[in-house]
């Protein structure tokens, strides 16, 4: 059973949004409750982070004009001058002051690097493995911090709501569920990698917040927007092809992501026959914006057979080390070119928040990936989800922290019919992701979304009527799944326009002509 019933500030997940805000939450004089379904550190998607971590430096005009560009022009200029302007503070305050993270220097400084949409070297890292980097020490400061702890293996399940306002959440660890009140709710989740075949997410990231958020009434927006990171390694065993991105969902083996820093150090994208195609897709080749070569690689990989990164023009074995060394892990040979293919990568929408997280909601944040702040809009810069996790995690706790804990009765979760077969939520999450692998990938196609909105209707019509007698982790999972998968296509089908990640093969019909 959760360690504690009550805290002024309850913060969901320990990514380095969830972090932040308890962070945030704690300096302002709160109790925190960080709970985590994760084991550390590895199960937060933060922990995985490659490329690193963004900054403004000395011209935050420039850095907006990379990120409006980058989404094709539909992020939100005012939530986009929140993070430029508050960039570099945060990351001196809590990177470099509090945690005093050991980025790659270069003998002046700061080795800043450059990634894809990036029009200069701004973006702070340690090898291609920023993310741990900066995750690890983070998890160990909060640790010491007597005002805040840290629940493992402990999920979240359903927020506690009355009229309006949020007063907590329903935890689950051990297979025991028990309210846990809060004056404050922050929504720190992470991502929907679960909903697809192949992704970059760690293996728990189902959409919790999202479908928890939106269950209770949450506004929640840009659902449609889901980034395919075009360099993903695809050991031999799990080459193919599918509608999801030139990846087959059922194949075996082990998939990794290739930083994009690798091309921003010069590595080159080659199709079957040896040739370099980027130029041919975008001004700036291998360093376009990721929707952009997400397309160009599954195109070439359909039109070639395959799509290798070649990293000759580079060290790659001295400049990125971890990432050559997980090659040879995986039996690739790097010097004969990496073999890639998109996969899943972020979500450029969520539960929607203004300046400070706030949600629709009273009481009830939400940061990091599960929130959709504007940043992004229909397609992320790279490098600006851990700058955008620290910024809104710290600004959310703070105006979280100093509110008064309300109890109130807590919903009953029965748990009354025997427990289901061990491969229910398999299959089921099978049924859901060859739906999403198929109609929600790279491309999507207007005439199948309302087929696919069909098929994941009835899943979560199947799921809810299980879950109305039976409590249990992996089915709350496999309904937050099929909840977030349900918004991501409606959202879909209700935007017939092209734009960033939402990639569409065909148009829409034109009107009939007046008579």
């Amino acid at each position: 059973m959760p360690a504690q019933e009550m805290s002024d500030v309850l913060v969901v997940g320990s990514g380095i949004a969830g972090l932040a805000a308890a962070l945030g939450a704690a300096r302002e004089g709160s109790n925190v409750t960080l709970a985590t379904k994760a084991t550390r550190p590895e199960g937060a998607s933060s922990w995985w982070a490659q490329g690193g971590i963004a900054v403004s430096r000395d011209d935050p005009e420039q850095f907006k004009a990379d990120i409006l560009a980058a989404s094709d022009g539909t992020a939100d200029p005012a939530a986009v001058d929140v993070l430029v302007e508050n960039a570099n503070e945060a990351v001196e305050d809590v990177l470099f002051d509090t945690l005093a993270v050991e980025f790659d220097q270069n003998g002046d400084g700061p080795d800043y690097t450059r990634e894809a949409a990036h029009s200069e070297d701004r973006i702070l890292h340690v090898d291609a493995a920023t993310g741990k980097h900066i995750h690890v020490p983070f998890l160990n400061y909060l640790d010491a911090h007597e005002s805040v702890e840290i629940l493992d293996d402990t999920a979240a399940l359903e927020l506690i709501r009355h009229e309006g306002r949020i007063h907590g959440a329903m935890l689950e660890s051990d297979g025991e569920v028990a309210p846990h009140y809060a004056g404050s709710v922050v929504l720190a989740t992470g991502g929907i990698g679960e909903l697809y075949g192949r992704t970059t997410n760690p293996d728990d990231a189902t959409g919790d917040g999202i479908a928890m958020a939106a269950l209770a009434g949450a506004d929640v927006e840009d659902m449609e927007y889901v980034q395919f990171h075009p360099t993903v390694c695809i050991p031999d065993e799990s080459r193919g092809d599918s509608t999801a991105g030139g990846v087959t969902a059922d194949a075996d083996g082990d998939v990794f992501l290739v930083s994009e820093a690798v091309r921003g150090e010069g590595g080159l994208l080659r199709n079957g026959g040896g040739e370099r195609f980027m130029p041919d897709y975008h001004a700036d080749a291998e360093l376009a914006p990721r929707d952009v070569v997400a397309r160009a690689v599954k195109a070439e990989r359909e039109a070639t057979g395959e799509v290798t990164l070649d990293v000759s023009p580079l060290d790659f074995a001295a400049e990125f080390p971890g990432l050559a060394e997980r090659c040879a892990d995986h039996g690739v040979d790097w010097e004969s070119g990496i073999p890639v293919a998109p996969a899943e990568h972020f979500l450029c929408g969520g539960v929607a928040v203004d300046e400070y997280g706030r949600t629709t909601l009273d009481r009830l944040y939400a940061v990091g990936e599960c929130s959709r702040t504007g940043v992004h809009g229909a397609n992320r810069l790279a490098s600006t989800s851990l700058l955008e996790g620290l910024v809104w995690g710290l600004r959310a706790g703070e105006d979280a922290a100093g509110r008064d804990v309300g109890r109130i009765d807590a919903p009953d979760l029965l748990d009354r019919d025997p427990d289901l077969p061990e491969k229910f939520a398999r299959d089921k999450f099978h049924r859901l992701r060859r739906v999403m692998d198929e109609q929600l990938g790279v491309e999507r196609d207007l005439d199948d979304l309302g087929r696919a909105m069909a098929v994941l209707r009835r899943l979560k019509g199947e799921v809810d009527a299980y879950v109305r007698t039976r409590t249990s982790r992996s089915l709350y999972e496999l309904r937050h799944a099929s909840v977030t998968a349900l918004l991501v296509a409606r959202h879909a089908a209700e935007n017939d326009r092209s734009v960033g990640t939402h990639n569409l093969v065909t148009e829409p019909a034109e009107p009939p002509a007046d008579d």
